[in-house]
């Protein structure tokens, strides 16, 4: 236990240069209090202590702003940022150093009681406001960019935008393992379409050019012979 509590105030070190020391750490970081709440009601959850798990969490979102299911299962080192809004559903999985940042949901798709939440593998971090949505894995080491809208099973490494969630680029694995989400850097898809759409019409405008430059061309050519004809 005291193992995971030093792992959770190192992990905030580590992703936030804002954090200044261990005190403002511990009494000042929602995502981590949230986090601790989450490991006591699951603790209850996982030995039938049904409505105190859910209690205790009922909790831990009063206070912090941030829904975490006692029946979500959650690795070391996790880390919300921020965190005001964050829901993770009930049979949600995140691995080893995921990343979250406020807004986020890792919501079902179904009222069905199977696995209906997403599962992240390691070193995933996900951008303020997006919706990760469905029984899918996200893959190691993946991105997802702000507000962004994920549906369907993400590849390891791989960065995703947009709405609905489109792989815009496949990054090899960085060294230490960990991804950075620098949003300023990530490719805009609907931009990108836009600007092949701009290139289709600039080509059109150049072949109309041509082409009525033709059509005058051949047009004057036709009535200077007719002038020149004789009359008959």
């Amino acid at each position: 236990m005291f193992k995971n509590l030093r792992d959770d105030i190192n992990s905030v070190f580590e992703r936030d240069p804002a954090a200044r020391s261990m005190l403002e750490i511990v009494f000042c970081y929602p995502g981590l209090h949230a986090l601790w709440f989450y490991r006591i009601a699951h603790w209850f959850w996982i030995h039938e202590f049904f409505f105190v798990g859910r209690f205790t969490s009922h909790l831990g979102r009063f206070f912090t702003g941030i829904e975490i299911h006692p029946g979500a299962k959650i690795g070391r080192k996790f880390f919300i940022d921020h965190g005001m809004g964050v829901v993770i559903g009930e049979t949600a999985e995140i691995g080893d150093n995921v990343t979250l940042y406020h807004g986020v949901t890792l919501g079902g798709v179904t009222w069905d009681k199977v696995k209906r939440h997403p599962t992240l593998l390691d070193n995933v971090v996900i951008g303020s406001g997006a919706k990760v949505l469905g029984p899918f894995t996200v893959g190691k080491g993946a991105k997802i960019g702000s507000n962004s809208v994920v549906v369907k099973e993400v590849p390891d490494n791989a960065t995703v935008v947009g709405i609905p969630g489109r792989i815009v680029m496949a990054e090899e694995k960085k060294a230490d393992g960990r991804a950075d989400l620098q949003h300023g850097q990530l490719p805009d898809p609907e931009a990108k379409a836009i600007a092949c759409l701009f290139d289709q019409i600039r080509e059109l405008e150049r072949k109309y050019d041509v082409l009525a430059a033709e059509y005058s061309e051949l047009k004057n050519k036709i009535i200077g012979q007719s002038i020149q004809e004789p009359r008959k």
